[in-house]
This record gives C-alpha cells, structure tokens and sequence, in this order.
C-alpha cells in the first residue's frame, strides 16, 4: 500500500507543483498541505483530473493547534479526508486558515455537496468560516450558543447556560451560575492524606 501512496505523492506534486506542500506519508496516510490561495482550485482539479479521481469527500474537520507542543504556525486548520474509488486510494488535504482572529477558507461544497454539514460542524465548533457557502449556521448548538466549543481557550463551563423560567413562559439565556469545584483526589491534594492517623 505505500508503493502506492508513494505513487500518489509522486502524481501530486508533478501535477501541482509548488501549488501544494510535500506529501507527508507517516503510519500508512498520506497527507498534503495546500495553501488557502490555491485550496478551492486544488480540490476541485483532485476530483476532476483522471489521474486522481477523488470523487467523495468522506469527512471533513477543523483542528485547534493552538495547544499543539512544539507547534508554529497558523492556529486553525480545516482537513478533509478524500477518497477515490477508481483508484482505491485515501488522501488526507490540511488548509490552514490565515488569520487567527478570524479564520476563512474556501468552501468546497460545490465540488463535494457532503462538505455541507461537514463545514457547517467546523463552523459552529471550531469558528473556521467558509466562503462561498450558501448556509453557514450552527448545526449542532443551540443558535444563540455564545463562542465556539472545540476551541482550546473555551472554557469548560461555557459563557452562558439557559433555562426556562416559569415567569416569562420561554427559554432565557443568563450568565453561568456554576460555581467551581475541586476535582483534583484528595490523595493528590493532600500530603497527608492515607498516611496514618485517624480515619473519621
């Protein structure tokens, strides 16, 4: 199967050039990076061209490396995971989102119309947008859900909880009253703790 990845990572950069990264072949996957510039025209000439042939996108996601260790570079990253029947081969395509405050890649939706829900999760999770398309809304929180919860920096209590109040007859959204608790053993916590003594 690398033999063929080999190949596959050989066909890539011959077709594409400078316009794609070095195909990166580790624990039997290939994976390209592509820059945003050239994302939208690179996926869809991955589907069309013959000697690719990647007619589904089978998943696609976004990733935080904002916490990733020893990592530089550009925070977000939508990855898609691509399959070609006529082939019988597997490609994993990573677009890294230029601006970290307010990241955007092309959307593939038009070349792959499963990309739909798929852009639309890594929107509403992650924060990443995808231009051009026709219907980026929250798929799987609520729609007045505050901040994006696969991010590394949201935290774990989230911004706001709702709940219905009985007064008003409808669902609000307030600040979160989750008061903090310690989950760290006690056995850690304390030096003492199993150590003799009385046990109460």
């Amino acid at each position: 199967m690398s033999e063929k990845l080999e190949r596959l990572g050989r066909l890539l950069k011959e077709v594409f050039g400078d316009r794609i990264g070095d195909p990166v072949l580790a624990l039997g996957e290939l994976t390209v990076v592509v820059p945003s510039a050239h994302y939208a025209d690179v996926m869809r000439r991955l589907r069309d061209e013959p000697v690719f042939r990647f007619e589904q996108l089978m998943d696609l996601s976004g990733i935080d490396y904002s916490e990733y260790t020893g990592y530089q570079g550009p925070r977000y990253a939508a990855v898609s995971q691509l399959l070609s029947l006529a082939h019988n081969w597997r490609l994993r395509v990573r677009v890294f989102a230029p601006d970290d405050d307010f990241p955007v890649v092309a959307s593939v939706m038009d070349i792959w119309s499963s990309a739909n829900w798929y852009e639309r999760e890594a929107f509403d999770l992650f924060g990443i947008h995808f231009e051009g398309h026709v219907d980026l809304r929250r798929i799987l929180t609520d729609y007045g859900f505050v901040g994006h919860p696969f991010r590394k920096d949201f935290p774990i209590s989230g911004y706001v909880e709702m709940r219905y109040d009985p007064e008003q007859k409808r669902v609000i959204y307030q600040p979160v009253t989750i008061e903090p608790r310690e989950v760290t053993p006690r056995i850690v916590r304390e030096d003492s703790y199993g150590k003799g003594g009385s046990r109460g």
